[in-house]
């Protein structure tokens, strides 16, 4: 764990930040009159999982599927 005042925070971001990169350190600490008011710490990305497709295969839609629709368009009326 690295601790910097502001100041060097400020103008010494880029090395810190690959220090967390390159996992030379976990944590670094800012400071403000020597007191920590702050921490930055390497942000792992959690993968998101395809979801697309994520049914495929897993049912069958029937041939007769649409076959309601005329039914259910006559239950519901005209709409306009």
């Amino acid at each position: 764990m690295t601790q910097v005042n502001m100041l060097e925070a400020k103008t010494e971001l880029s090395r810190l930040i690959r220090l967390l990169e390159t996992k030379q350190e976990d944590i670094v600490l800012i400071a403000r009159n020597g007191e920590p008011v702050a921490q930055i710490t390497l942000y792992n990305r959690v993968p998101e999982k395809k979801r697309l497709g994520i049914a495929k295969a897993k049912f069958k839609i029937p041939k007769d599927f649409d076959s309601w629709d005329g039914e259910v368009e006559e239950m519901f009326g005209e709409l306009s």
